[in-house]
């Protein structure tokens, strides 16, 4: 089996970078939640609604991952992704300008996919200074 952190690294460069949102399966836990501060949300269509959200907004999208701490199922870590915000998201019009933000999480892995999350991200902050 794959190791946690080399999983990470793949379900970004799948998802994120080649905008693969019909792979959510192949990283995610069907049962998956994420813990954000507005809230829990859960599911792969969550994943997949959030791929491709940002893979409309967004081009020339690049993630660089750092794994902070790696454990038997847990693992703490950051990305920073660089993209061109290209057209609207969530509200935020599109300022046709690059723009770099980073999230950071801890990722609860249950038979090899990712389970449940606990996110941060400074993306709002920095569409905001648009």
């Amino acid at each position: 089996m794959t190791a946690p952190a080399d999983r990470i690294r793949a379900a970004n460069r799948e998802l994120l970078e080649r905008g693969r949102a019909s792979a959510a399966g192949e990283y995610f836990a069907p049962g998956y939640v994420v813990h954000l501060t507005g809230g829990d949300r859960r599911g792969l269509r969550l994943v997949q609604s959030f791929v491709r959200g940002i893979r409309k907004a967004f081009s020339d999208i690049s993630v660089e991952v750092e794994i902070l701490a790696s454990g038997r199922d847990r693992v703490a870590w950051q990305r920073t992704v660089r993209a061109q915000h290209s057209r609207a998201f969530q509200g935020f019009p599109a300022s046709d300008r690059a723009i770099v933000w980073r999230d950071m999480f801890v990722s609860r892995f249950e038979d090899g996919k990712i389970a449940e999350e606990w996110a941060v991200s400074d993306l709002a902050e920095r569409l905001l200074r648009g």
